[in-house]
C-alpha cells in the first residue's frame, strides 16, 4: 500500500517528492530569466550609450556631403576581433545614399593579372561620400603571405608600394583612417567557440579562422611587418584593444570622429578615445618590440 502524501495542484495530484522537483525547477527558470534580463538591461544601455556618437557619425557625414569630402575608413585585424560588429553600429544610423561598406571576396583569375590596387580603385567613394573597408587591401601583407595566396615576390612589391598609394590618396583629399582591431589570443578562441555551438553565428566560421590560432604567431609576425613598413605620418595606423567590444566601438567612432573638422553637435559629448583601448601604431610597435625583448618572440 501507497502511504505517500499526494496533493493536488490544478486538478493534478503530486507527491512532496514530485512537488520539491517542480519547485526546485520553477527556481531555476526564475533564476534564468532574471539573468537574462539583466543581460538584455546590459546590452540596452550599451547600445543606449552609442547612440551620442551615432548622433555625431549623422553629423560628420552632413558634413562630408556638403564640402564634398570623400572618406575611407579601413577595419582590419585578426578573426573575431570585432570588425563586423562594429561597422554596423557605425553605419546604423547613416544615410544609406551616401555610404557603402565592402568587403571584396577572392579576386577572380581576370583581377590577379591586373596592377593589385586596380580591383579597389573603382570601389573608392566619390565626393561626399563615406566608404568602410571590412578588410582591405592589407589582406596582400596580413592573410595572403601566412596562407600562401600570394607570392614572395608580390607581397614584397606591395609593401614597398602601398605607402606612395596612400601618400597620393590622402594628398588629394581623401580622409584615410586605418584601424586594427587587436584581440588576445584567450579572447579569439572563445569566440570561435561560440560560432561553432550558436546556429545563428555558425556561418561566421569560415576555414581561415579555423587555422587562425594555430598561425597566431604567425599573424603576429606579418602584423608587426605592416605597422612597421605602412604606418606612416599621412595614413597612421590606429589600433583598437578589442577583447571587450563595447568599448571598441564606442571609441572606434572617436577615433573616426576625431579625424574629420565637422562642427560638433554636442560639446560636452567626451572625444577623448580611452588610452587602454586605443593605441597609436607606433605606440604598438614598441610595445611588441619590448614583449620581443623580453620574451624572445611578439605576443600580440
Amino acid at each position: 500500500m501507497n502511504n505517500e502524501q499526494m496533493i493536488e495542484i490544478d486538478g493534478e495530484a503530486l507527491s512532496l517528492e514530485q512537488l520539491i522537483e517542480e519547485h526546485k525547477k520553477a527556481k531555476s527558470r526564475v533564476v534564468d530569466l532574471e539573468q537574462e534580463r539583466k543581460k538584455a538591461v546590459k546590452r540596452y544601455r550599451r547600445e543606449e550609450a552609442l547612440k551620442p556618437y551615432q548622433a555625431e557619425l549623422i553629423r560628420m557625414q552632413q558634413y562630408l556631403e556638403t564640402t564634398g569630402t570623400r572618406m575611407i575608413i579601413l577595419f582590419e585585424g585578426r578573426d573575431a576581433a570585432g570588425k563586423g560588429g562594429t561597422i554596423r553600429r557605425v553605419t546604423r544610423y547613416m544615410n544609406e545614399k551616401h555610404y557603402r561598406v565592402e568587403a571584396l571576396g577572392k579576386p577572380t583569375e581576370e583581377q590577379r593579372t591586373q596592377w593589385f590596387f586596380q580591383r579597389y580603385v573603382p570601389r573608392f567613394p566619390h565626393g561626399g561620400e563615406v566608404v568602410l573597408f571590412d578588410r582591405s587591401w592589407y589582406n596582400r601583407s596580413m592573410v595572403e603571405p601566412v596562407f600562401g595566396f600570394c607570392t614572395e615576390q608580390e607581397y614584397k612589391t606591395f609593401m614597398k608600394g602601398v605607402v606612395g598609394f596612400e601618400r597620393d590618396l590622402t594628398r588629394q583629399g581623401t580622409i584615410l583612417v586605418k584601424l586594427y582591431f587587436s584581440v588576445t589570443k584567450d579572447e579569439q578562441a572563445r569566440r570561435f567557440d561560440r560560432r561553432k555551438l550558436d546556429p545563428l553565428r555558425q556561418w561566421k566560421l569560415s576555414e581561415v579562422d579555423v587555422q587562425a590560432q594555430d598561425r597566431w604567431d604567425e599573424f603576429t609576425d606579418v602584423k608587426y611587418h605592416m605597422l612597421k613598413r605602412t604606418h606612416s605620418n599621412h595614413a597612421p595606423w590606429t589600433i583598437i584593444r578589442s577583447d571587450n567590444k563595447h568599448q571598441a566601438r564606442l571609441n572606434a567612432m572617436r577615433v573616426i570622429l576625431n579625424s574629420v573638422p565637422y562642427e560638433r553637435g554636442d560639446p560636452e559629448l567626451s572625444m577623448v578615445p580611452d588610452p587602454e583601448v586605443v593605441v597609436s601604431g607606433s605606440r604598438e610597435l614598441e610595445y611588441m618590440e619590448a614583449h620581443r625583448l623580453e620574451s624572445g618572440k611578439f605576443i600580440v
